[in-house]
């Protein structure tokens, strides 16, 4: 076993993405602690309340990227401590004309993370977080088309109640 794959073997233990990639994943790298891999005008989404509950963070966007640069890409995974679980999160625009773009940006998350996450782990929340001010035409029509897509509209900012 080399050096490289041992190191990365030993934090694959200590947060919830780093337990939840594989120890082959080209993903591992780039976990941060925290929020690290959030970018920092993206921070003001996450209420001061819930910021530390967060153990390690994945800019899977980025990550992604090379290669995808065409294909929809979700932005961020999170590793919630207190749960252990991973949780998607994904700021964008608020409107009706984005509700389609944000339920490919899930499915494209679910094929890309295949071959990263180890057998049985999943991302047990995907919650959009608006980025701007919220349009809908019909809020009960764009919450019923994301519960069909497991994808939960939090609003401007994302509060303990969306973790639980």
């Amino acid at each position: 076993m080399t050096k490289t794959l041992r190191k990365k073997q030993a934090k694959t233990s200590h947060t919830p993405i780093r337990k939840g990639l594989k120890a082959e994943s080209s993903l591992l790298d780039n976990v941060k602690d925290g929020l690290g891999a959030v970018i920092e005008s993206h921070r003001v989404y996450f209420d001061e309340g819930v910021r530390t509950m967060f153990g390690d963070s994945l800019d899977i966007d980025a990550s992604l990227k090379e290669g995808r640069e065409q294909e929809n890409r979700w932005d961020y995974l999170l590793g919630h401590t207190q749960s252990r679980r991973i949780v998607g999160v994904e700021p964008h625009s608020a409107k009706n004309g984005e509700i389609s773009t944000v339920i490919k940006k899930r499915q494209a998350a679910l094929s890309q993370l295949q071959e990263h996450l180890r057998d049985g782990v999943v991302v047990s929340k995907w919650l959009w977080v608006a980025s701007k001010d919220v349009k809908f035409l019909s809020m009960e029509k764009a919450k019923f088309e994301l519960d069909k897509n497991g994808i939960e509209f939090v609003g401007r900012k994302i509060l303990s109640k969306h973790l639980g």
